[in-house]
């Protein structure tokens, strides 16, 4: 006679682990980081390095003064340094990426309860802050290769100059100025299919946040392509609205916070005094996750209704 065994779930497990899920990142990063390096020279380097060694030292010193366990290993500190980096111009000063990266690991993770418990993108939330603190280092954009300030693709659109964007060719291939890890819109593609075939992610928050913007984009007579190849919205979309802490785990929680995050992006870039919306409408979809999942999780089969 069989024996019944009762216990808590999870029942089904895979062999996928944190460090394996955070490597597959890394690892999709890797061409944004490389084309970060080919269009904006050496410093971009520096910046990812700087922002890496932060989040890795912040991490550890935070759990040793707080006797927590060393979770260096998880590799999800040196995920959100390379993020962080890849969001900022490449002018920043060294101190600035720090001071961002060290926000990030320890107010918006480590205090929060670490890996899982943070409520928003720690990478999201530091640029954000560095946004607000530092508004005129993070506002001055570099055309690749070139020494001279110029205006943003989506700074063009805002001002009314959309016949000087540059053609879709360069602003695919990144060939304009911005953050470091936004423009080349291809490194991004391949760091997206990357995740996608080994399930590190699924289409629905992305797919729903691009194609509102797409869509909206007509709606609003604002040029599609350039409000899609532009802004961080490939970064934001594939790298950061799919954070497995603060987004929804159902699927049509998912297709609800890409399309709540591309209507957000619409509504910045379009009346906003602030061009570019995606980190904004990110956080502010973070944290209307639980409410979200809530409303989309699925009820147990002969469960009762409250």
């Amino acid at each position: 006679m069989s024996q019944l065994f009762i216990s808590a779930s999870p029942h089904i497990r895979s062999k996928n682990t944190t460090t394996r899920v955070m490597l597959d990142v890394i690892i999709a990063l890797m061409p944004a980081v490389v084309a970060s390096f080919l269009l904006f020279g050496g410093r971009s380097l520096l910046l990812v390095a700087t922002s890496v060694a932060t989040a890795v030292l912040a991490e550890f010193l935070f759990n040793l003064i707080c006797k927590k366990e060393n979770t260096l290993y998880d590799l999800s500190a040196v995920v959100t340094g390379i993020l962080l980096a890849l969001n900022v111009p490449v002018s920043l000063p060294l101190w600035q990426i720090a001071v961002g990266s060290a926000f990030a690991i320890i107010a918006v993770k480590g205090l929060f309860g670490g890996i899982g418990q943070n409520f928003a993108n720690p990478a999201i939330a530091a640029r954000i802050m560095m946004i607000l603190s530092f508004g005129g280092t993070m506002s001055v954009f570099h055309y690749p290769a070139d020494t001279v300030a110029s205006a943003t693709p989506l700074a063009m659109i805002s001002g009314g100059a959309e016949r000087m964007l540059p053609d879709t060719l360069d602003l695919f291939l990144g060939r304009y100025a911005g953050c470091i890890g936004e423009t080349c819109s291809l490194a991004l593609i391949l760091g997206g299919v990357y995740l996608l075939i080994r399930k590190v992610i699924s289409w629905h928050t992305p797919v729903a946040f691009i194609g509102t913007v797409f869509v909206g984009s007509f709606i609003f007579s604002m040029p599609p392509v350039a409000e899609i190849l532009t802004g961080g919205l490939l970064l934001g979309a594939i790298f950061m609205a799919t954070d497995y802490s603060t987004t929804p785990i159902t699927k049509s929680g998912k297709l609800i916070f890409g399309f709540g995050c591309g209507l957000i992006t619409l509504l910045i870039r379009k009346w906003g005094s602030y061009p570019e919306g995606v980190s904004f409408a990110i956080l502010f979809m973070n944290i209307l996750t639980p409410y979200i999942e809530k409303w989309t999780v699925s009820k147990p089969l002969g469960g009762a209704k409250k």
